[in-house]
């Protein structure tokens, strides 16, 4: 592990402690992830190397949280709320990963002290355990009269 992926580590180490997580519970050291619930949201946290043409490479803080499975029924409107979630939920934007959306947020580390890496973790945690109660309340079933889409 080089020192800037080590630093952002201890960060999140310092920020899952001071919010009362274990980090034998939390940190999972096969993956260099950080994992754990707030209320309904199940959080991951960790540092992604992207390596550029140049042979430089580029690292990310990215915490992401599945909010729920993608709706076989009605998926234009479902796609198009989603979109408009992503102009008003500031900090967090909205990814889709095989049959999941996701609550996202990606920063190169570059710069990042620990309050700003904090706050972007707890944005997160707040957005994704309100946006998954909501989406599910939202989305958990086909209207009445309509059929899930065939695929």
């Amino acid at each position: 592990m080089n020192d800037i992926v080590a630093s952002v580590n201890a960060m999140i180490e310092r920020y899952v402690t001071s919010v009362g997580l274990d980090k034998s519970k939390c940190y999972d050291g096969m993956k260099n992830t950080w994992n754990w619930r707030i209320g309904s949201a199940s959080i991951q946290v960790f540092v992604q190397s992207v390596p550029l043409s140049s042979g430089a490479i580029r690292y990310y803080l990215r915490i992401f949280s599945p909010l729920m499975e993608i709706p076989t029924y009605n998926e234009t409107y479902f796609y198009r709320y989603l979109l408009e979630l992503n102009d008003s939920k500031l900090g967090v934007k909205l990814s889709v990963l095989g049959n999941w959306v996701y609550a996202t947020y990606e920063r190169d580390v570059v710069g990042m002290d620990y309050d700003e890496l904090s706050t972007c973790i707890a944005d997160l945690e707040w957005w994704a355990d309100t946006l998954d109660d909501q989406l599910k309340q939202k989305f958990s079933a086909p209207p009445a009269g309509e059929r899930p889409t065939d695929f």
